[in-house]
């Protein structure tokens, strides 16, 4: 890993980060069984996730074409965050050589955050019960501001908070929501491949593409400038 002192690294945590697909998706089942709904499997839910729980569950309302109203998922979604809270890291897990990147990029003075669409409070409950939470100088979410993800503030004050400088600051992320708020807020930008997406990170634009966290080195010297 090459002298990166001076630089941030900024991660989104859904689908980057950590794999919380089973989690989240056992969140909505739950939700769904409560109305006495079949759960939805796996591959129908994955790419909704990048959008946040409420889309997650109008997406499986819709694949049982179920009729519901804003007052009504206003209430399931409290349901699916009172289950989620209590089940946060049943199967979440980081994605494979991750903590030893995240240390070597520490190691070569790199300033690490996390700017997630996940409720503040939760993604740093997450990452304190998978032991994660201190090798980050700032974790903001979709309520730390009064902006979030795709508006580019999120980032770019979650790069403040960090204590980083804007101009040399790198953005890591799975979405069309990462790569169009990394861009927004002209910041060099890594998708990687196997987060949760519609739209595959390879379509849409970004600096360098990541599909192995022991590849992270070379993906950040070819994203970051010279």
């Amino acid at each position: 890993m090459r002298d990166r002192r001076g630089y941030t690294v900024v991660f989104d945590l859904d689908g980057t980060l950590i794999d919380t697909a089973p989690d989240l998706i056992a969140a909505v089942n739950h939700v769904l069984a409560g109305q006495g709904l079949q759960p939805i499997d796996d591959a129908n839910l994955r790419p909704s996730i990048s959008h946040g729980g409420r889309h997650m569950i109008r997406t499986a309302l819709d694949l049982h074409n179920a009729h519901y109203d804003e007052p009504a998922l206003d209430d399931l979604f409290a349901r699916f965050l009172a289950y989620y809270r209590k089940n946060l890291a049943n199967h979440s897990k980081p994605f494979p050589h991750l903590p030893e990147m995240l240390d070597r990029l520490a190691s070569a003075g790199a300033g690490l955050a996390v700017c997630t669409n996940k409720i503040e409070d939760v993604a740093r409950e997450l990452l304190v019960e998978l032991r994660m939470d201190t090798v980050f100088r700032a974790i903001t979410g979709r309520d730390t501001f009064e902006v979030y993800k795709p508006h580019p503030e999120h980032l770019l004050r979650t790069i403040d908070r960090a204590d980083g400088n804007r101009q040399r600051s790198l953005m890591i992320g799975d979405s069309n929501t990462d790569i169009s708020t990394a861009r927004a807020a002209n910041v060099p930008v890594i998708g990687v491949t196997f987060g949760y997406t519609e739209v595959p990170v390879t379509e849409l634009g970004c600096d360098a593409v990541l599909s192995h966290y022991r590849d992270l080195p070379e993906a950040v010297a070819k994203a970051l400038p010279q």
